[in-house]
Parts: structure tokens; C-alpha cells; sequence
């Protein structure tokens, strides 16, 4: 079989640090976090009242008044996010049959299932005929397709915090099999939400910093006590790099390699000593040809919580030996953006392989002393241009990892 490579032509992001690629870029740079109190709906009842939103959004702009209030906030985001990602990847004339979509999301039409209160107000009848299109995790797949009429694979991911990686990695394989010309991968999240909030506080998996909510997301931090929800989205245009080239299209990068398992441990906790995240990454790098030695930084999962942080740090370890390469997570930045965060740090490695520099964590004031990794923090470090390893680990054991490379 005909094993294509894979360029990455087009990127789209809706995200707390910015809903377009220049904003998002400054912000992950300036390490400035967007957490802060909860303003779409009042919190004050919630154990924890902060988050990081998405702000100036408006779905109207992308579906217009009457689709936009048939799509869950979430389908909303993530179908802006692939416009936005097929626009930046300019004219391309292709066969709808060659075109695919796969969309990665944890919980998918959260904010609808939640409001949905009425047939327990009013009856069954009074329950909308929308509900089921709106709450379906499939919603921001089919949207993407139909509006551009491309009739190739069109697939959810719903991996929970791996699932906007695993969409990457699976859109991937797509166009390197011959299966596509094209795919639009990325992932969608918007489970800044009263239930999810409260879930997740009870979980024990949220920072309490309700004094400093910028200050919460704290990635490898000694001081680490949980995550802070996000919400955003974030779409890559994939695409065989000789239609690319022949089209003289700019090309961000290349993806190189995929690696994914499962943990079968426990339904929230990592496998003790990281066995399954360094199995994950060791396949990803054989999957793309490299060694440990190659890869110039590692965008972590990150996500601030004591295990989860811990767990990672010693799989890097295990994977690169005594010295790993300089490590970073945008969550101190955006928050947890849930499944659509794999998706989102995909991007951020593409642009910081453009650029040659590395955004800093942001909040990591000393890493934690059990953690022997090489945290960027403070300020952006300069890297020379070398294969990129993006992580993402979720709920359920489910590991993901890709290996982005410089266009070449």
C-alpha cells in the first residue's frame, strides 16, 4: 500500500486565548491566562465559579441566525473553528468523495442536554425536535460536511481528553492510506456548563483557587491542585503533501507519526509510573520513523491535576532518558479545553515549529521536585526546527500521541 505523506495546509481555532490564530499565538506566547469568573451564566451556587471562556464569539457570523440556534455552542465553535482552518488553507480543487471529516469531543451538546428542562415542565410534547441533532456528539462532523458537500469518511472521536488528538491522528492515517485527499481533524468542547462544573469540583479534579482564578492552572507546578475547565476549538486541514505541493500551498508542517492505547487501569486515574502514556509515545515515534533523540520539544497534556502531572513527567522521563527535551503546556493559558485540547496543542506545536520558539507554561513558578523535566516557563525559549511529540491522555485510559514535523 501507498503510504502518502501528510501535509498540514490550514488551521482554525476558537479558543479562551483567542478566536484567531495571531491572537491565540500571542497569548500562548505572553503566557497570559485567561481564567476568571464565569460570565454566561450566574456560578455564585457553584463549588468552583471560575473557568476560561470563549469570548467576542458569534456563531451567527458562520451559520447564520436560524442554524445557529439549532447547534449545541459546542458544534458551534467547532464548526467555526474548520471554516476558519479550510479558509486559511486557501483554493483547493478537489473531489467531495476525497474529503473527510473526523471531529474529536469529550460530551459533545453538553449545554443542550443541561437546558433541556421542559418535558419534565411541560410534558413530552414540548420537548424539541431539534434535541437529539443538538446533543448528538456527531453534530460538529456532520455540520463541517454538509456545508462544503464533501461525501468522504465523516467520523466522531469521543475520547474524552484524548479525543481531539486521537481526531488528529485518525484523519491522519485517512490521507496517508489513500483513503482522502483531504480531512478536516480537530476537536470541540463547551463544557463551561453548571452540572459539568459541579461534576467535576465533586471529582476533586478542579483547582479551588477562587481567590486568583489566573493563577489556578498551574501545569508541573509544585503548588498544582487541579485543572481549570475550558472550552474552545480547534480544526488542521490535512492533506497529501503532493496535492499540496502541485497547488503551491503553504504548509505549516508535516504529520509524521500516530501512536495510541489504553491504559485499562481505572476509569480517571493514569497507570502508576505512566506505562501506558510511554508505550503510547514510544509507537507514535516508530510510527514516524524518528527516534527520542530527534525531537527538538514536547507539548504535554499538562493538565495541573497532582496525578495526571506526575504520571506524564515520569513517562517523558522513561521515554527520553535523564535529559528530555524542553516541555510545555498551554493549559496554564486556556485552561482544559477537554476534547478539544489535543486539537488545540497540535496547533500551538505547528506554530512554535514555524517560529522556532517554544510558548513558556504559564503559572510554573518551581516544578514540582518529584518531577525531573525541563518546564519552559518564564519566557518563550528558542528551539531549532525538529519534530514536535503533542500528548493527550483521557478519562478512560485513552492515550494519543502525534509526532509534527517541519515542512521539509
Amino acid at each position: 500500500m501507498t503510504r502518502h505523506r501528510v501535509a498540514v495546509t490550514g488551521l482554525g481555532v476558537k479558543t479562551p486565548a483567542g478566536t484567531d490564530l495571531d491572537t491565540f499565538w500571542a497569548s500562548l506566547l505572553a503566557g497570559r491566562s485567561t481564567a476568571g469568573p464565569i460570565e454566561r451564566f450566574d456560578a455564585s451556587d457553584l463549588p468552583v465559579a471560575f473557568a476560561c471562556e470563549v469570548k467576542d464569539f458569534d456563531p451567527v457570523a458562520y451559520l447564520g441566525p436560524k442554524e445557529s440556534r439549532r447547534a449545541d455552542r459546542a458544534a458551534q465553535l467547532g464548526f467555526a473553528a474548520a471554516v476558519d482552518a479550510l479558509a486559511d488553507a486557501g483554493a483547493m480543487d478537489v473531489d467531495p468523495s476525497r474529503c473527510g471529516v473526523v471531529a474529536g469531543t469529550g460530551v459533545g451538546g453538553l449545554s443542550t442536554q443541561e437546558e433541556e428542562k421542559v418535558m419534565f415542565e411541560r410534558g413530552p410534547t414540548r420537548v424539541s425536535p431539534f434535541l437529539v441533532p443538538m446533543m448528538m456528539a456527531n453534530a460538529t462532523a456532520a455540520l463541517v460536511g454538509m456545508k462544503h458537500g464533501w461525501t468522504g469518511p465523516n467520523l466522531c472521536v469521543a475520547t474524552a481528553c484524548a479525543a481531539g488528538t486521537h481526531a488528529l491522528g485518525e484523519g491522519f492515517r485517512l490521507v496517508r492510506d489513500g483513503s482522502s485527499d483531504v480531512v478536516l481533524a480537530g476537536g470541540t468542547e463547551a463544557a463551561v456548563t453548571p452540572v459539568a462544573l459541579a461534576a467535576f469540583a465533586r471529582m476533586g479534579a478542579l483547582s479551588t483557587r477562587r481567590d486568583a482564578p489566573e493563577l489556578a492552572s498551574r501545569p508541573f507546578d509544585v503548588d498544582r491542585d487541579g485543572f481549570v475547565m475550558g472550552e474552545g476549538a480547534a480544526f488542521l486541514v490535512l492533506e497529501r503533501w503532493d496535492l499540496a505541493v502541485a497547488r503551491g500551498a503553504r504548509i505549516y508542517g508535516e504529520v509524521l507519526g500516530y501512536g495510541r492505547n489504553s491504559d485499562a487501569y481505572h476509569i480517571t486515574a493514569p497507570a502508576p509510573g505512566g506505562g501506558g502514556a510511554v508505550a503510547c509515545m514510544e509507537l507514535a515515534l516508530a510510527d514516524a520513523g524518528v527516534q527520542a533523540g530527534d525531537i527538538g520539544h514536547v507539548n504535554a497534556h499538562g493538565t495541573s491535576t497532582p496525578l495526571n502531572d506526575a504520571a506524564e513527567a515520569e513517562a517523558l522521563v522513561k521515554v527520553f532518558g535523564g535529559s528530555p527535551p524542553p516541555v510545555t503546556s498551554t493549559k496554564g493559558v486556556t485552561g482544559h479545553l477537554i476534547g478539544a485540547a489535543g486539537a488545540t496543542e497540535a496547533v500551538a506545536s505547528l506554530l512554535a515549529i514555524r517560529d522556532g520558539v517554544v510558548p513558556p507554561t504559564a503559572n510554573h513558578a518551581a516544578t514540582d521536585p518529584d518531577i525531573a523535566i525541563d518546564v519552559v516557563a518564564g519566557a518563550p525559549r528558542a528551539v531549532p526546527a525538529a519534530p514536535v511529540i503533542s500528548n493527550s491522555f483521557g478519562f478512560g485510559g485513552h492515550n494519543a500521541a502525534v509526532v509534527l514535523g517541519p515542512p521539509s
